[in-house]
């Protein structure tokens, strides 16, 4: 491959990439049940990336066409100086360059970041919040306060951010009840909301207890009893969500299905985790390290070309097919988010 050779993100099975989510940081405030264990042993900061190997690899996807980044942790807010970061991203937001600066966080620190996150050119919110009940939130989050992220939601939406979702891991057994209260939540305030199936990554259950996901149909099937629901077709650049617009209504109701309805036919995601892993599928294990290479002095061109080539290797699909026992043994908050 030379230099003058046009470099395009698609893979073997044909499928063009347009969506990276970069992870700066595997630390968070909460220790929610389904994506850590209680007592982590965290990365040493020798090997996290630093801000400015960030966005020079935030820099490298858009020139090969990426349209979509998305910021995530751990907790993307707890990294220091992260705001310096947003500017750099939101100035890569071009008409034919990036066009959408996302980020997914918990919500604890958007009282304070949120005008900051604006202002930089952050386009779209993804808050994770799985019940509104204050017990419930604190036994899922092990040390979060629910009103803290009530107010940061609160906060973001006086920033007019163009677009705010909720993301709501639904486990069975736990917070079922709190569909219908968080779907009203997310309609009141004209936010959109995303149901999410546990996903088997880490060893976050206790030995021998069964996956606690909730399928998507089940989700459906309840809310359907309440609402009437349009499908629309799923946005340009998105993720895995599948919507429904929600009648009388400028909220949109998704559901993300990696069990029940498995969406790696159309999926147009990388991940690069905060130690700089390029992981080509959140379900699997192939991966390659841009750390290594940006730290061995590589080019830009060398950079593009390792991660073209890394595609070859992007598997056709991930498979949860033995839910007691993950197959992934890296926890959630290590993979990005």
């Amino acid at each position: 491959m030379t230099q003058s050779t046009p470099l395009q993100l698609i893979d073997s099975f044909n499928r063009r990439i347009d969506y990276v989510r970069l992870s700066v940081t595997d630390r968070c405030d909460f220790r929610c049940t389904y994506c850590m264990a209680e007592e982590m042993t965290f990365l040493p900061r020798s090997k996290v990336l630093s801000l400015e190997e960030i966005a020079r690899i935030a820099r490298v996807f858009v020139q090969l066409g990426v349209a979509k980044l998305r910021v995530t942790g751990g907790e993307p807010l707890v990294r220091r100086d992260v705001t310096t970061l947003f500017q750099e991203l939101g100035s890569l937001r071009s008409e034919d360059g990036l066009k959408e600066l996302a980020v997914t966080t918990n919500g604890s620190q958007l009282v304070r970041f949120a005008p900051a996150l604006r202002a930089a050119g952050v386009t779209t919110l993804n808050v994770s919040l799985d019940t509104l009940d204050a017990a419930r939130f604190r036994a899922l989050t092990r040390t979060g306060t629910l009103e803290d992220v009530i107010a940061g939601i609160d906060a973001a939406r006086e920033q007019d951010f163009p677009r705010i979702r909720i993301n709501a891991v639904v486990l069975r057994g736990s917070n079922e009840g709190d569909i219908r209260p968080l779907l009203d939540f997310a309609l009141n305030r004209g936010l959109d909301i995303a149901f999410i199936e546990e996903m088997p990554l880490g060893q976050v259950n206790l030995a021998g207890k069964p996956l606690e996901y909730l399928p998507s149909d089940t989700i459906l099937s309840e809310v359907k009893q309440h609402y009437n629901l349009n499908s629309e077709a799923t946005p340009e650049h998105s993720g895995p969500a599948r919507y429904w617009r929600v009648d009388g209504s400028s909220s949109r109701m998704g559901l993300i299905s990696p069990h029940s309805n498995n969406f790696c036919a159309s999926c147009n995601r990388l991940r690069v985790t905060a130690e700089g892993q390029l992981l080509l599928c959140l379900g699997n294990e192939h991966s390659i390290s841009l750390r290594d290479l940006l730290r061995d002095g590589a080019s830009d061109f060398e950079l593009s070309s390792a991660i073209v080539a890394a595609l070859n290797d992007k598997p056709e699909q991930h498979v949860f097919d033995q839910p007691d026992q993950p197959q992934i043994m890296r926890f959630m908050n290590a993979s990005g988010g």
